[in-house]
Order: C-alpha cells, then structure tokens, then sequence
C-alpha cells in the first residue's frame, strides 16, 4: 500500500500568476476547466458500473444527504447523474483517479481508494456548504472540469497522541472523517503512554483498570516554577469493541490505522498495572507529568512475552501491515544500574545497552514478520542496529537524520516525521501570550508546506525508501478535541498538499488563495482550525 506512486504526465494550470478555481486541497495533478457548470438536483442518480465501485458510491451518497435533504437512490449500472466505474490499472497506481465533470459527473479508477479520493475532489468542488450537518437551501453547482490525480507518497499520515489525553471515541471519529476529506490514508493512533493505558487487553485487564487513570495532572507548562498540579482524576481507554468500530470507520474512508504500543519506554501505566515489568521493586504510580522518563521495562524474556501477549491482542483488532512499537527516548540509566540486567547483556553477548535496546525490538520484529506484519518505531530503534525487516519514523532532526540516512541507504524504509516541520504540537505564532498553551516551538504554516520529505543527500535509490510524510498531534498541552483540530488544522492542510503533490508543482500564494475556501468547508464541518491571518 505504501509503496511510492508513479507519476503522470501534466500540464497544471495553477503554475501561473493568475490563480484558478476551484480551491481544491491537496491541488490535483493535472485539471482543466471547460468555463461550464453542472448542477446537482434532488432528482439526480447514483450508479455504480460493478460492484467494488458500489460502498463508494453509497458512502457518497451518505455524505451529500445532510446539506442537500438530497435522498439520492444509488443502482446499478453504468448511467446515471454521478456514475462511479472501476478500471484496469493504468499504471499509475491503485490511488489514482479520473473525474469528469460534464452533462453528468464520472468518476472512475483502478480501486476503490482511487474511487474514494474522486469523490472527495467532487465534494470539494461543490459549494462550500456541502460540508454542513444541517440541510442548506441553495443551488448545488459544480464548474465542469477533466481531472487526472495521483498521489506522490503512499504514506500521508497523521498521529493522535491519545495517552496524555484521552479522546472520546467520537472524537477520535470525527478527527477521521475530517483526514479523509483531505485524502490522508494513515492515521497513526498513539495508544499507550507514561500518563496513560487507552486500550483494553482481555489477558491484562489490570492495564485499563489500573494504567488508564492518573490521580491528577500537571497544570500549566511542566517547566513553570513552582509545579502545580490540577487535582482532577483523569483517564479512560479504548474498549476492543470501540477498536473496531472506529478501524471499520477509517477503512471506509480508506485510512490504514498504525496502532501504536510504545516499549521499551513511555510504559510506566504499564508498570503501574504489573510492577514486576519494571526495574526496580518500586510501585510506580501512572505518572502525572510529562516529560522524559527514566523509567523503562526490563528486558527479561517474560516481560518479552508480555509485549508479544499484547501485540496479539492488538493484530486481532488492526489489519494494519504496520505495527508501531515507539522505540524512543528510553532512557538506560535503570538497565545500566542493575546488575540482573548486565548479566543479561552479558549471557547475550551484547556489547552495551543500546544493543540491548536492539536486542529486546528484534525479538518484536521477529514475532511481528512471523505473523505477518512489519515492525515500524522512532529512529532510535536504529541505535545499536536496526532489525533486519524495521521500518524508521524519523522524527529527531538532525540528531536523528545519520541514522534515518544509513537506514535507507540499508534498505529500510523510512517515515518522514521531522520534529522542525511536522510537529503540530509547537506554536503557530510568536504571539505565544494569544496562543494556547504549547510544548514549545514554533511552526508556521509556511514552514510546513515548504518542507521536502526527500532527505538532502539521497540519491534516486535511497529516495525510493521514503514512504511519505506524517504529522504529529501529541497532546501533553492538548487537553481536548477541540484544540486538537486547533493545533492540527491548516497545518494539516499544507501537510496533505506536500505529501500528494510533485514539490514543482506547489505554490503557497496559490495554496493560501485556495485556504480561504477551505475555512469556509470547515466552518461548516464545524473543525475548530486556527483562521489564517
């Protein structure tokens, strides 16, 4: 799914000074208007010409009916006001489209991904108000165009960090809905933390039961002096039920969810449930603070087996190829101190305790490629040698930049996560005093759509390796949904142009001109997005 798409040839219209409608995000790759329109009407059709084109067609359907009042029967067949069709591949790869927009609206592709995106570009192309939960009285027009698509990167994801804060299941569903509008197909879902267990495991209970909840939180930015905390019991997790309800959401939207169980750190509500996971006797509390933790799992063969315990559960729920298993910022001061754990090393033959860290995610590699999954983790899981079948998240920088380097220049594929332009956690603005409270940072919306996912130094070989690009959602300052979409949108917006479009065809006054509409589309979605000034 994620391999890199093949380009098609173009002529795109929006290269020039004089900036064309419609305001479509991410751009299509090639677009002509014919100066036409077409209306849609309450007595219009739906058709599908075979049946994998059939669930596109009634999702569409579905998603007209709330603005227009518009019941539109979706049949069968290949005549009709709005006509999907499935084709032989073309070449150009299974999330490629064409839309027609004439006397009547085709819409036609090699899958029912490409389907799914066509449709999207159709909804973009109706006024504005089409995304509106209530009915609208207006004239549904469409100007009438020819449009050929295709994606640049087949990985254009973005990550929710639910383990800080817990997000309701509609929450986490609506998020979905609005990445789908914006043709995202990876929705990379933080699930486990220090702060917080969101996912119920039948063999564990005692991770939702007891690593869930945390008796309070750090109010303020951990940094303030002096520390103060907000008193309140915070929690909640993810039944399986709730699991697949929301996998069976994206899936029909056509969004892979990249379940993510962070190991060997950032498991201290783990060890909170089951102290016999940690390093020392200590009971550890579910941790009430952010920040770096010293506290990690013990490489033991059992605790082993309880990762893998855990990651059954988790591949029953997720059809995912990739499994995520974090990897970062797991501090080895505790393993460096325990002198079980330097006999461990040492029975192994590993030189130091990164290898030790490579030790223990190899044994996770090979379980997951024994089920027939990949290995996917932050680019610390590269420190001490990499599993043969990892892929790397790159997201530290410069610091992190050797190892994303020499793991594609390996044959590794790679996951562009850059701290510097796709962390959707750090500031919009230097105003910070009129800004929600943030991690840090600062991230301007130019920023984002200027950065280039292929790495400085890669050749055309390496390059190949370069899944896509993901944005980053942590929550630490991110109590709600609410201000989620806040941090993530537009920034999102300029994420999905970046990841879908040829880095010659962008053009930022051109995207800014199309963002205006795009705030009206999500006015009347009701996504709290941060306005453009």
């Amino acid at each position: 799914m994620f391999a890199r798409q093949t380009t098609i040839l173009c002529v795109l219209i929006a290269g020039s000074a004089t900036f064309a409608t419609p305001a479509l995000i991410p751009l299509p790759l090639e677009m002509k208007e014919t100066g036409k329109t077409f209306e849609l009407k309450s007595a219009a059709t739906i058709s599908y010409a075979d049946a994998a084109a059939r669930p596109t067609a009634e999702l569409l359907a579905a998603q007209l009916r709330p603005s227009t009042g518009f019941r539109l029967p979706v049949k069968a067949g290949a005549a009709g006001d709005i006509v999907f069709q499935t084709l032989e591949d073309s070449g150009n790869g299974a999330e490629s489209y064409e839309l027609c927009v004439k006397q009547y609206v085709q819409i036609s592709a090699s899958s029912s991904a490409g389907l799914f995106y066509g449709a999207q570009t159709l909804r973009q192309l109706l006024p504005p108000e089409i995304y509106s939960t209530e009915k609208v009285s207006r004239d549904w027009n469409v100007p009438t165009v020819a449009i050929k698509d295709v994606p640049r990167f087949g990985w254009r994801g973005l990550m929710l960090d639910v383990g800080r804060h817990f997000m309701p299941k509609e929450d986490v569903l609506k998020f979905i809905d609005t990445m789908s509008t914006l043709k995202f197909n990876t929705f990379h879902w933080h699930l486990t933390e220090d702060q917080g267990w969101r996912i119920e495991i039948k063999k564990y209970p005692k991770l939702t039961e007891v690593g869930a909840w945390r008796k309070e939180t750090v109010a303020g930015h951990l940094r303030a002096k002096p520390r103060k905390y907000d008193g309140k019991r915070h929690g909640g997790f993810y039944t399986q039920d709730d699991i697949r309800e929301v996998v069976a959401y994206a899936a029909e939207r056509h969004i892979t969810i990249v379940p993510e169980i962070d190991m060997p750190g950032h498991m201290q509500a783990a060890i909170a449930a089951y102290p016999e996971l940690g390093c020392t006797s200590n009971q550890l509390p579910v941790k009430v603070e952010w920040g770096v933790n010293p506290n990690i799992l013990n490489p033991e063969e059992s605790t082993v087996q309880f990762c893998k315990d855990v990651l059954t559960e988790v591949m029953e729920l997720f059809p995912s190829e990739f499994i995520h298993v974090g990897g970062d910022e797991a501090r080895k001061n505790q393993w460096e101190a325990s002198e079980r754990i330097q006999q461990l090393r040492e029975e192994r033959g590993l030189k130091d305790m990164h290898e030790m860290q490579s030790w223990f995610i190899k044994q996770i590699d090979d379980f997951l490629v024994a089920n027939g999954r990949r290995l996917i983790g932050w680019d610390e899981i590269a420190e001490g040698g990499l599993a043969e079948n990892a892929a790397v998240m790159w997201w530290r920088g410069k610091k992190g930049l050797p190892a994303a380097l020499q793991a594609a220049a390996d044959g590794h594929d790679i996951v562009v996560a850059a701290t510097s332009y796709l962390y959707f956690d750090y500031y919009q603005s230097k105003d910070k005093k009129n800004e929600p409270l943030s991690i840090g940072g600062f991230l301007p919306l130019g920023k984002v759509y200027g950065f280039e996912p292929i790495l400085e130094g890669m050749d055309e070989t390496t390059a190949s390796h370069i899944l896509g690009a993901q944005g980053q959602v942590w929550t630490e300052y991110i109590p709600n949904m609410k201000q989620a979409e806040y941090m993530a949108f537009p920034r999102a917006c300029a994420l999905a142009e970046l990841a879908w479009l040829p880095k010659e065809q962008k053009n930022y006054e051109h995207f800014l001109e199309r963002m205006k509409v795009q705030e009206q589309r999500f006015d009347e979605a009701g996504v709290n997005y941060r306005e453009i000034k």
